[in-house]
C-alpha cells in the first residue's frame, strides 16, 4: 500500500516581521544611524513613507521590536534549561551553553544589533531590555553557583559576562555554510564550558 505524500511544513511570516528582519540586517551592517527607512524600504519593495503603515514609529519601533522579543526569549529559554536539570547544574549549564550558541550562530544580526544599536533606544525599551539580559545573566550565576560554590556572585556573574563574549563574539561564523555549523558550535560550546566549568572534561 502506497503512503499519501507528504508536503514541508511552511511558516507564513508575515510581511511586517519580514520587513523587521530586513531592517535588522541593514542595522547590523552599516550601524542604526546609517540606514535610513528609505534604505529600508528599498530593501523591502516598500516606499519609505509606507513603511510608517507597519511600523509608526519609524526606526525606534522597529529595533525596539527586534530586541525585546529576543530579550524575552532567552529569558524564558534560559529559565526552562535550568529547571528541566534543577538537580544537576553541570548538565544545566551544558544546556544553557548550548542553547546561547545555538541563539549566536542562528542570530547573528540580531547579535550585531543587540550589541552595538541598544543605546539607540528612548529609556523605557532600553530600561526593559536591560532588565530581561539582567534575569538571563542571573539564571546563569545561579548555575554557576550551584556548580562551583566557591564562587561569589560576582565572580559568577564575571563568568557568565565573558562567556557570553565568547559565544556573541564570533556570531557570523557558519552564516553562510550550514554544513560548518555543527563544528562551529561544538568549538564555542567546548571553549564555554572550558572557561565556566574546568571540571567538565572529566565527568561523562
Amino acid at each position: 500500500m502506497s503512503l499519501p505524500m507528504t508536503t514541508p511544513k511552511v511558516i507564513n511570516r508575515s510581511r511586517r516581521e519580514e520587513i523587521l528582519e530586513l531592517a535588522v540586517e541593514l542595522f547590523a551592517a552599516r550601524g542604526y544611524h546609517g540606514v535610513s527607512m528609505d534604505d529600508i524600504g528599498a530593501r523591502a519593495h516598500i516606499t519609505g513613507p509606507a513603511l510608517y503603515h507597519h511600523f509608526k514609529g519609524g526606526k525606534e519601533e522597529m529595533l525596539a521590536e527586534a530586541l525585546i522579543p529576543v530579550s524575552a526569549r532567552l529569558l524564558a529559554g534560559g529559565r526552562e534549561h535550568t529547571a528541566a536539570h534543577a538537580d544537576d547544574p553541570r548538565a544545566a549549564l551544558r544546556a544553557l551553553v548550548t542553547f546561547h550558541v545555538d541563539f549566536a550562530l542562528t542570530s547573528p544580526a540580531v547579535i550585531a544589533v543587540q550589541l552595538h544599536e541598544l543605546d539607540r533606544l528612548p529609556s523605557e525599551p532600553r530600561h526593559r531590555i536591560r532588565k530581561l539580559q539582567r534575569s538571563y545573566v542571573e539564571e546563569w550565576v545561579g548555575v554557576l553557583r550551584r556548580l562551583r560554590p566557591e564562587l561569589g556572585d560576582t565572580d559568577a556573574r564575571v563568568l557568565a559576562h565573558a562567556a557570553f563574549g565568547l559565544m556573541n563574539s564570533t556570531p557570523f561564523l557558519g552564516r553562510d555554510s550550514l554544513a560548518e555549523r555543527p563544528r562551529i558550535a561544538e568549538l564555542l560550546t567546548e571553549a564555554a564550558l572550558s572557561a565556566l566549568d574546568p571540571e567538565h572534561r572529566s565527568t561523562p
